[in-house]
């Protein structure tokens, strides 16, 4: 009898300690499969950290070669610049802030902001061969307005504003603006500084910079920002760049929704007044 009950605490005791033993070996299993896990999971976040990085360079290359803070950084860019605006506006004439004849017989009003990237688009793509079809032939002149859109501070939007209309005191402000958009900078990082309009100034041929500089002090400009930003109001504009057009001297009506890289749209709506 007591050999049965030793025999039976053996097998209790054996029994016990391979439970043990399958418990230690599920801990150890469990334990490796989270070490496991942990390893995944960092590696996981190594190369998410890395593609994270990766993007930022690659953020701050695009913007940095397309355009910086200040698109043009040195002397051979700016000079390229000014040749290219001399020679989309030879055979022009200006007056204020009109390209072209008085004379011509239609009116193209454009509404823009300097700081605007798609009014940039426009004065790359499809204005200069506006320019050199119908400005340059005296069938069409063109009227810049100013609309607050994408210049976040109104103090610097009047600032910018203000130095070309300064410019075209001398009859110059085209080649301000044509200047200011070649070399427009980042939206939204306050590039626009007063040595960033300075050094624009500079670069517009024939512009006194003496009476340039005074002539911004002329308080009639800020009201002139204000009749203009009234005018788009009073037609329902609130983008830019925006558009009337018509017959010099007569109503102007709303340009439809044209591509602004290429100038067909601007050619059909010219056309059609020019026969009107």
């Amino acid at each position: 009898m007591a050999r049965v009950e030793s025999d039976e605490e053996d097998l209790t005791r054996k029994e016990r300690r391979e439970a043990a033993r399958a418990q230690r070996k599920a801990a150890e299993e469990a334990e490796l499969a989270r070490a496991k896990r942990r390893t995944r999971m960092t590696q996981l976040g190594i190369v998410v950290a890395i593609v994270v990085v990766a993007i930022v360079v690659i953020a701050i290359t695009t913007s940095g070669g397309g355009k910086s803070n200040h698109a043009v950084t040195n002397k051979t860019e700016a000079n390229a610049n000014v040749a290219t605006v001399n020679s989309e506006l030879k055979g022009t004439t200006q007056s204020g802030n009109v390209l072209g004849s008085p004379k011509a017989p239609v009116t193209l009003v454009y509404f823009g902001d300097l700081e605007c990237p798609i009014c940039r688009e426009f004065t790359l793509g499809a204005l200069p061969t506006l320019i050199k079809k119908y400005v340059a032939t005296g069938k069409l002149r063109i009227e810049y307005k100013s609309l607050e859109t994408a210049t976040r501070e109104p103090e610097e939007f009047k600032r910018q504003q203000v130095a070309a209309l300064a410019a075209g005191k001398q009859n110059l402000m085209w080649n301000y603006l044509e200047l200011f958009y070649h070399e427009q900078g980042q939206e939204d990082t306050e590039y626009a500084t007063e040595g960033y309009l300075q050094n624009l100034a500079q670069q517009v041929p024939g512009l006194n910079m003496s009476v340039w500089a005074e002539d911004r002090k002329n308080p009639e400009y800020e009201n002139q920002l204000t009749t203009e930003a009234q005018l788009a109001s009073n037609e329902g504009f609130n983008g830019t760049p925006s558009f009337l057009i018509g017959r010099t001297g007569g109503k102007l009506d709303k340009l439809g929704e044209v591509s602004l890289t290429e100038p067909s749209g601007f050619e059909a709506a010219i056309e059609s007044k020019l026969k009107g």
